[in-house]
């Protein structure tokens, strides 16, 4: 009983409040950090959009920007096609938004962390509840934005101006003149993927951060794992901040801005986690073929492409791209610099008690987990294109990219860099004074001295 009473919230009278009043604090402090979230995806969607012009969609701009939020949230969009009687269209897409999808989830969790700030202690029940009420309301919100995330867009067979091209003969006697794609949102797995990615966000905020307390049964493993989740969040961040920083001078210095910024509020992460998985001897597979491609660094499309129409895939790892371009070979010394802070910096917020070894355990596990979640989520596929007669797909109006992560073996290199940087990084730290260490000795007092009286 001690724990849930510690737990509640005061009134402002300074009296304990009642369950229900309770309650409905926590239910509505749910309900602001579920508002908080949708409202900051939708915003960095809605901006990324209209930078790539998606303004001017017809009629569609509502519906695309509640599907990128839909997918931020780990949402699934379906994309269909009908092209008439005679032809079809074929068109999926797989991508997440990675902007979006994390400025969603650190202002959710912020906002679910923030009424705790001023507990002493937290019990489990009490976190069970304000948990709770954060994926119920988050999921009634994911579903009615589902059914905003559908539209039909038409397609346009030709040559634009030019008069009777092949294309618009075929288009008439194949009735095939007006081809459609559009997208909907598949409910069912949308709330499945949903529930997942809102459980992730909860939980990773309740490790990361160190003023937050827990229920007394786990106040014990706090010390080996929220440091060294702190540093992983601290070194996925650090790589969005960089590219960011790059991709401000890129648009500033080298013309196409809109482009730019498009990428950079939709799907900056997308990029520079690869950089960082790359960096450390991880590798990706895929292709890129056809007149499309997704808005990527040309060094990235170039490697992508080399095999032309074949159906073998490219591997996009630190030798290739530095094939392309041989500052690619960054990637590894900002790769060391950047973890080794990160180590150091989880050391630093350790006990003084915990060993470098210890470090190096920690950080390596922590490191592995850290890319076996962040590379999946860096998974490309798109593909589109049209059949007339069922014949294959017309490469004028067809295409495909994919990239895909070898996830293993990025998550074993950063087994083995997070061992020896995390060790790196201990001893580093072993020369700073923190939390568990004695304070300098003071002098001994002479005989017959008398200290002055302390406050």
């Amino acid at each position: 009983m001690g724990s849930v009473t510690s737990s509640r919230l005061p009134t402002s009278a300074g009296s304990p409040a009642t369950p229900t009043g309770h309650y409905a604090r926590v239910v509505l402090q749910a309900l602001a950090a579920v508002v908080a979230g949708f409202v900051a995806m939708g915003v960095v969607a809605g901006l990324g959009l209209w930078a790539a012009g998606a303004a001017d969609l017809p009629g569609g701009f509502t519906a695309v920007l509640a599907a990128v939020v839909v997918m931020a949230s780990g949402g699934t969009v379906e994309l269909s096609g009908d092209a008439g009687s005679l032809a079809g269209t074929q068109a999926e897409l797989t991508a997440m938004p990675l902007t979006v999808t994390l400025v969603g989830a650190l202002v959710t969790g912020f906002c679910f962390l923030r009424p705790l700030r001023h507990h002493a202690v937290a019990g489990t029940r009490e976190l069970l509840i304000r948990a709770a009420s954060v994926v119920v309301l988050w999921l009634v919100a994911l579903a009615c934005l589902s059914g905003l995330a559908r539209h039909d867009f038409p397609l346009t067979l030709g040559g634009g101006e030019s008069e009777g091209s092949l294309m618009d003969i075929f288009g008439e006697l194949l009735d095939a003149t007006n081809p459609t794609v559009g997208f909907r949102t598949d409910l069912g797995p949308t709330l499945f993927y949903g529930l997942l990615w809102i459980l992730g966000v909860l939980v990773i905020a309740l490790l990361v951060s160190r003023g937050t307390p827990l229920p007394a049964r786990l106040v014990r493993y706090q010390e080996p794992v929220r440091p060294a989740a702190f540093a992983m969040l601290l070194l996925l961040l650090a790589y969005v901040v960089v590219g960011l920083v790059i991709g401000i001078v890129v648009a500033a210095t080298k013309g196409h801005a809109a482009t730019t910024l498009a990428v950079l509020l939709l799907g900056l992460p997308n990029i520079t986690w690869l950089a960082l998985g790359v960096g450390i001897g991880g590798s990706w597979e895929g292709k890129a073929e056809g007149p499309f491609g997704l808005p990527m660094p040309q060094i990235l499309d170039a490697v992508l492409r080399e095999n032309g129409d074949s159906a073998d895939l490219s591997t996009v790892d630190l030798s290739s791209l530095a094939a392309q371009d041989a500052r690619a070979w960054w990637l590894l010394p900002v790769a060391a610099v950047l973890v080794l802070a990160a180590a150091f910096v989880a050391a630093v917020r350790s006990p003084a008690r915990i060993s470098p070894w210890q470090h190096s355990l920690h950080l390596g596990v922590a490191f592995a987990l850290t890319m076996l979640v962040a590379a999946p989520l860096t998974l490309v596929e798109a593909r589109f294109g049209l059949s007339i007669l069922g014949i294959g797909d017309l490469a004028s109006l067809g295409g495909e990219v994919l990239l895909r992560p070898h996830v293993w073996k990025t998550a074993g290199f950063a087994l083995l860099w997070g061992l020896v940087l995390g060790f790196l990084g201990g001893l580093l730290a072993s020369r700073v004074h923190r939390k568990g260490e004695a304070g300098p000795a003071l002098p001994p007092e002479r005989p017959g001295t008398a200290q002055p009286p302390t406050r």
